[in-house]
């Protein structure tokens, strides 16, 4: 995975990013999450990981990942507009898909617009297919959600998925 230029950091999610992370989401969704949706998945959803990417001190990207079970569900995942195509989503997937595997996590689960092609080629990439579909599941547009699933979250997987480390 290329790296952006300038300095990356990946690290958990404060209360102090609520506010990037919350524009950074309107930004990049035609629906996005309300600001006390992060708050709750902050300071209440027990099931709830979440971590942000810095590029240069700057929010460049973010994922929220739910623990269910032995199940990691990617809830949402976005880089700034201006950044993307740098690697910034796979080192956040990386990191989450590590994380909740540390903590038992064995496959991973995510609902993502037939359309979003970007989105498809990173999560192909991982290894994630398509066992479902929702039909006009998006409001907005009426557009399908491919549910798809990642199955063999062993840590030698990851590792090669992954080379860089991650924290």
């Amino acid at each position: 995975m290329n790296a952006p230029a300038g300095t990356l950091t990946l690290r958990r999610m404060t209360a102090a990013d609520i506010d990037a992370v919350h524009a950074l989401d309107e930004r990049s969704f035609t629906n996005p999450w309300p600001r006390k949706s992060f708050e709750f998945e902050l300071n209440e959803n027990e099931a709830s990981r979440q971590w942000v990417a810095e590029l240069d001190g700057a929010l460049a990207g973010v994922i929220v990942v739910w623990l269910l079970g032995d199940e990691a569900h990617i809830a949402t995942i976005a880089v700034q507009p201006e950044w993307r195509g740098r690697g910034i989503a796979a080192r956040l997937l990386c990191v989450a898909l590590q994380a909740l595997a540390a903590e038992g996590a064995v496959t991973a689960a995510l609902e993502v617009r037939a359309g979003n092609e970007a989105a498809l080629r990173l999560y192909r990439k991982f290894g994630f297919v398509e066992v479902g579909r929702r039909k006009g599941y998006y409001q907005d547009n009426g557009e399908d959600a491919l549910l798809m699933d990642l199955t063999g979250l062993e840590p030698a997987r990851l590792a090669e998925l992954c080379p860089e480390a991650v924290r």
